[in-house]
C-alpha cells in the first residue's frame, strides 16, 4: 500500500503549533506521515492566523503558489483551517479556487472526515461550526523523539473583545478543559520523557471559570507541579487584568514555574487602553510588574505593544515609550495596528498613516534591542541552568538550550545531552541570544 504524506504550515502563534501537531496526530489514524517535502505531500494544510494582517497575507501568497502543484496532481488534497478560515468560511473557496476543503477552530476534530469525503467525493468542504464543547482540545499529540517540551491546551476561546481583537468571534467563548484530564495527558508526556509543558490559552488567567467544579489556575499549576518528570513549567497568555496576587506568588511559591511571564501591554497610554477595551490602567500594570519583581527577583518579563492604534496621538506614544523605559521590558513583540473587520476598533475615527505607523514602530524596536542588550549582559558570568532543545541554528557544531528566563544560549556539547537540564556559565550577551560554557559540576543557579 502507497503511504501518504501530510504536509503542515503553520502561522501564528503557539496554539496554532500545537493545533497542527494534533491535526497531524488526528491523521496519523487515517495512515498519514508528516513529511517536510511539499512536493511530496498527497494532503496540505495551511493552518492561518488572521490577528495580524501580514500573517494572513502570509497564507494567500502560500495558497497562491500552489496551484502548480494542483496542477500537476489533481489528486492532490489542500485544506485551510485556522482563525482565517474561521473568519472567511466558504468565500476562501471564492478567493482560492484550487482549494478542497476549509475548516474552523472549532472543527479540527472532523479532519479524518473531512479528508476522506473530499477523496471520495470531490467536493468542496466548509466547516465552520462552533460546538458547546470543542472537541479537539484534548487530542493527544505524541512528542517528537528526542524532545524534552510540550505543548498542552487547558482553554481556548476568550471573553475580553479588546477592540483590535478578533479572537474571540473566532475562537469562541472561553471553554476551560477539565483539570484531571491535563493532569493526565501530562503524567503520559512525562512517560514519554517530556521535562517541560507549557500551558495554553487566550487567557490562562481565567482558567477553571467554566468548570462545574471549579478550579482556578494557580491551584492548576500547583497540581501539575506534583507530576513526577515534570521538571518546569510555563504558560502563555496571561492577560493582565485577571493576573492575580494568587498567582504572582506561585514565582516564588512554586519551584518548577519559569521565572518568565509574557504579559502583553499594548499601550503606555491610559486613553488609548480604554479605547482597546483592556480593562487596566498603566498605573494598575506597573503596579502588578512591581509585584511580580517582589515575588521573582530575577524574572523576565515580555510584552505585546501596538503602535497606530486609531486616534494615538504622539503623546500617547510617547507615554508608551515612558512606559517601557520605567520597565524594561526583557523583550517585546511590537507591532504596526492593523483593522480587523468586525472589530470595535475598524470603525473608529482618527487612523494612523502607514509611513507614520512605521516610523513610531522603528525607534520603539530600537529602544527595545538596547533594553534586551543590557538584559542579556547583566547575565554574563552568572551561572544558569538550561534545558537543552536540541542544535544551534547558527552552528552544526553547537548546542543550543533556554534558561528558566526563556533566554536562548547556544554553547558547545555532545548532542547526546540534548533534552537534559545542564549549567552552564554565560560568557557572552548578544541581542537575541546568549552564549555560554558547559559546567561538568553541579552548584547553584544565580
Amino acid at each position: 500500500m502507497k503511504n501518504k504524506y501530510l504536509y503542515i504550515q503553520t502561522f501564528g502563534c503557539q496554539m496554532n503549533v500545537h493545533d497542527s501537531e494534533q491535526m497531524a496526530a488526528l491523521l496519523a489514524g487515517s495512515g498519514y506521515k508528516t513529511t517536510d517535502n511539499l512536493k511530496m505531500a498527497d494532503l496540505i494544510l495551511l493552518n492561518t492566523c488572521s490577528i495580524r494582517e501580514k500573517a494572513a497575507q502570509k497564507a494567500y501568497s502560500e495558497l497562491g503558489r500552489m496551484v502548480l502543484l494542483k496542477n500537476q496532481n489533481p489528486e492532490l488534497i489542500i485544506g485551510v483551517g485556522g482563525c482565517l478560515a474561521q473568519h472567511l468560511g466558504s468565500r476562501f473557496h471564492k478567493r482560492i479556487g484550487h482549494l478542497d476543503f476549509v475548516f474552523g477552530t472549532h472543527n479540527i476534530h472532523r479532519l479524518p472526515e473531512m479528508v476522506a469525503a473530499v477523496s471520495r467525493e470531490r467536493e468542496k468542504i466548509t466547516r465552520t461550526d462552533f460546538y458547546k464543547t470543542v472537541h479537539s482540545i484534548g487530542i493527544y499529540a505524541p512528542p517528537a523523539t528526542g524532545t524534552a517540551s510540550a505543548f498542552v491546551t487547558i482553554m481556548q476561546g476568550c471573553n475580553n473583545y479588546c477592540a483590535y481583537c478578533v479572537v474571540p468571534y473566532l475562537r469562541g467563548s472561553e471553554m476551560s478543559r477539565p483539570p484531571g484530564e491535563i493532569i493526565e495527558e501530562i503524567k503520559k508526556l512525562a512517560d514519554q520523557g517530556i521535562k517541560e509543558v507549557t500551558l495554553l490559552g487566550q487567557n490562562v488567567n481565567s482558567y477553571g471559570k467554566n468548570l462545574e467544579q471549579y478550579l482556578n489556575f494557580p491551584a492548576l499549576i500547583r497540581k501539575i507541579g506534583k507530576i513526577p518528570g515534570i521538571k518546569r513549567i510555563r504558560f502563555t497568555t496571561s492577560h493582565p487584568r485577571d493576573l492575580s496576587p494568587e498567582l504572582i506568588n506561585c514565582f516564588s511559591a512554586e519551584e518548577k514555574l519559569c521565572r518568565h511571564i509574557h504579559l502583553p501591554v499594548q499601550s503606555g497610554s491610559n486613553r488609548i487602553l480604554n479605547l482597546m477595551n483592556r480593562g487596566y490602567s498603566v498605573e494598575e500594570y506597573l503596579q502588578k510588574i512591581d509585584l511580580l519583581r517582589q515575588a521573582c527577583p530575577r524574572i523576565s518579563i515580555t510584552s505585546d505593544i501596538i503602535v497606530g492604534f486609531p486616534g494615538e496621538t504622539q503623546n500617547d506614544y510617547q507615554e508608551t515609550i515612558d512606559m517601557m523605559e520605567k520597565i524594561r521590558f526583557d523583550s517585546t513583540f511590537s507591532f504596526k495596528y492593523s483593522d480587523r473587520r468586525g472589530t470595535a476598533a475598524e470603525k473608529l475615527e482618527g487612523k494612523i498613516m502607514e509611513s507614520e505607523k512605521q516610523r513610531r514602530l522603528k525607534l520603539l524596536q530600537d529602544l527595545q534591542d538596547e533594553h534586551t542588550l543590557a538584559k542579556n549582559t547583566e547575565l554574563e558570568g552568572s551561572r544558569q541552568e538550561l534545558l537543552i532543545e536540541g542544535k544551534s541554528k547558527n552552528s552544526e557544531n553547537d548546542l543550543m538550550g533556554r534558561t528558566s528566563s526563556w533566554k536562548i544560549v547556544n554553547f558547545k556539547g555532545d548532542q547526546a545531552l540534548i533534552g537534559q537540564l545542564k549549567q552552564v556559565t554565560i560568557t557572552k550577551a548578544y541581542l537575541h541570544s546568549l552564549r555560554g560554557k558547559l559546567l561538568e559540576e553541579v552548584g547553584n543557579v544565580d
